[in-house]
């Protein structure tokens, strides 16, 4: 499978076999029981879609409730549900749980998830503006500075950096090296840091950069 669904535990060390110590982040990944299958026939593409974590059904919504029991990929509730393709030559059918071991003899992947949230910040927190100057008379010491132009167009243009809102935005760290993969844990370490808070959902993906053979296209 292209990918899976996980969770970030946090991050800790490991040492190898010469001592040599690396900063790894633990990702619990699946069990993911596919839920539901897309084929070129009827929806145009193929995927799986795959669900992660256990929810009372009480408190889904009646959509997904109902998507659920259709399907009969599930019988209780779950809190993700996420649509990956296929590798090539892959079968898989509903009903069938998918695991960390997904990822064995895989070097690199990419991890999606929401970063962290940071409340509302100014251009210098969010931004790294420079700012004013801090003496000599300086009235505009962390404050934006000029916005728009007098003249035409006359008004801010779209995307200008501002104070606002920081974080809480989707993110992903790409061609992070895995470091182990612990089926009996469900648990996945990759060097570095990733996107989020602990116990945070990320998408994790096999690498489409490093993990593609040479001479392949």
């Amino acid at each position: 499978m292209e990918g899976l669904i996980g969770k970030k535990v946090g991050m800790t060390q490991v040492y190898d076999a010469d001592g040599v110590r690396t900063c790894v982040t633990v990702i619990e990944v699946g069990p993911c029981p596919v839920v539901q299958l897309k084929t070129t026939e009827k929806d145009g593409y193929v995927a799986a879609q795959l669900g992660f974590g256990e929810q009372k059904v009480k408190r889904l919504s009646k959509a997904v409730a109902g998507h659920l029991k259709k399907t009969g990929g599930q019988e209780g509730g779950l809190k993700v549900l996420k649509e990956f393709a296929p590798d090539a030559g892959e079968e898989v059918k509903v009903g069938d749980v998918l695991t960390v071991s997904n990822f064995e003899g895989v070097k690199y992947v990419d991890v999606t998830g929401v970063t962290k949230g940071k409340g509302f910040a100014g251009v210098i927190k969010r931004y790294g503006f420079a700012g004013g100057n801090m003496t000599h008379g300086g009235h505009s010491k962390r404050r934006t500075g000029g916005l728009a132009a007098r003249d035409l167009p006359g008004w801010i243009e779209k995307g200008k950096k501002m104070p606002g809102h920081m974080g809480a935005v989707t993110r992903t760290t790409t061609n992070l090296e895995v470091v182990a993969v612990r089926p009996e844990d469900n648990a996945l370490l990759v060097k570095g840091s990733i996107p989020g808070a602990r116990n945070g959902i990320v998408f994790v993906r096999k690498s489409l950069r490093n993990n593609v053979k040479k001479g392949a296209k």
